[in-house]
């Protein structure tokens, strides 16, 4: 039986398989703003004074903007033990198709930056972190981006 797998972050993204897995923002009634991460409390945008905001799916395709390959252990939440063998990841911005912002997220397993390029076109995949051992809750589910129609 699978263990189920807790988010990094609970309300960032929707389960479900390749084609149903989105990231959640939040959109302002007011004046349209769109957040991720998402807000809940009041509208970000320093013209509005909007407070009711709605959940809100977005794209799940966009084109790079940057990426780099981390050589850092990742910060919380994601696990680190210090006392573990660490390998570096390739960490991408992807400016979003439809809501024009940038998100960061790491690159799917098996691809490092030089399998990268500034205005490739990305796709959003579930991911997972800790499922090599390194994280004593278990493997914790997340998001990754993969060149368009790059499934390995």
């Amino acid at each position: 039986m699978e263990q189920e797998r807790v988010p990094v972050v609970a309300g960032w993204f929707t389960g479900g398989g390749d084609e149903e897995f989105r990231l959640l923002g939040t959109r302002c009634r007011d004046c349209g703003s769109v957040f991720f991460p998402r807000e809940d409390t009041f509208c970000r945008n320093p013209a509005c004074d909007g407070t009711t905001l709605d959940e809100t799916p977005l794209s799940r395709t966009g084109h790079i903007w940057s990426y780099t390959d981390a050589r850092y252990r990742p910060p919380a939440p994601y696990p680190s033990d210090p006392a573990r063998p660490w390998q570096p990841y390739t960490l991408v911005a992807v400016e979003l198709a439809a809501e024009k912002m940038v998100v960061l997220g790491q690159a799917a397993p098996g691809y490092r930056t030089d399998d990268l390029a500034v205005g490739m076109a990305v796709e959003l995949v579930p991911g997972l972190i800790g499922a090599d051992g390194g994280d004593p809750d278990g493997p914790r589910a997340t998001w990754h981006w993969r060149p368009a129609g790059g499934a390995r």
